[in-house]
């Protein structure tokens, strides 16, 4: 049986860009619990912040995200180590470049940062806050290329065929040589893969133990891609990544953090 806190976060977890408003009674339906038991459950969470009455019998999530969405925003060593590193990168490409910072969310990729460079950007399809598919973009595909081989061959098992649609091959063997040449070059490149006007290259970035955190993109328009460009902004971006993890290691009182974990979805 779950235990009560993961009933609780069973709960938050019902709110969505696709339906960001619960009542008791829809959740209790959907969560397969008791009204009761519903209640007791919202009660907590407004209780905590986490969740606010809106109109009707409506909920929402509460002002207690924006609280954290603050500390995250100033005290996460990740993001203070990344801000002014990112700022020196987007300045060494033409107009319409961006550099993206991204972390390992389960069994997505979250973008955590952005810097924005000169020029007419279109909406970058990587939007903070945003989770994004784990086996397509050279954001998501460096994180991919370095996490564990246990966990690798499991999410083959769960998504072999997403993974032959996105080109990583349509056997194990093939999936494992495609990320251990990601490993080799130390950088990953795509054009139109998720975001249609953009090409990216992205190296990843480790912590303690070498697990990878997450990745550091620099992102350009697919029209000006090209092989000049790509040998001109690899080494930037790998340089930029290890400085970036030189950065967090200063700060870093034991250096005990714990591995990331990723939830494969069955």
């Amino acid at each position: 049986m779950p235990s009560s806190g993961d009933r609780l976060l069973a709960v938050l977890g019902l709110f969505t860009m696709d339906r960001p408003e619960w009542t008791v009674e829809d959740a209790a339906g959907e969560l397969a619990v008791s009204a009761t038991t519903a209640y007791r459950y919202f009660k907590r969470l407004t209780r905590a912040g986490l969740i606010s009455p809106v109109s009707g019998a409506s909920y929402t999530l509460g002002p207690a995200i924006i609280q954290m969405d603050r500390q995250i925003q100033l005290c996460d060593p990740m993001l203070n180590a990344a801000r002014g590193i990112m700022t020196s990168l987007v300045q060494q490409a033409a107009e319409g470049g961006a550099v993206i910072l991204c972390r390992l969310f389960h069994d997505r990729v979250m973008c955590v940062h952005q810097e924005i460079g000169t020029g007419h950007q279109e909406p970058i399809v990587f939007q903070r806050g945003r989770p994004m598919p784990l086996f397509r973009g050279a954001t998501s595909k460096i994180i991919l290329a370095h996490l564990p081989n246990r966990t690798l061959k499991s999410l083959f098992t769960a998504n072999a065929e997403e993974i032959a649609a996105a080109g990583l091959g349509h056997s194990w063997d093939d999936f494992r040589r495609h990320l251990a040449a990601f490993r080799r070059a130390g950088y990953t490149t795509a054009a139109g893969d998720v975001d249609q006007v953009r090409a990216a290259i992205a190296a990843p970035v480790f912590g303690p133990r070498r697990a990878v955190l997450g990745s550091l993109s620099f992102l350009v328009p697919k029209a000006r891609w090209d092989d000049a460009l790509r040998a001109k902004l690899a080494p930037l971006v790998i340089a930029a990544a290890r400085d970036i993890e030189t950065a967090m290691q200063a700060g870093d009182v034991d250096g005990q953090a714990s591995r990331p974990r990723v939830r494969v979805a069955r």
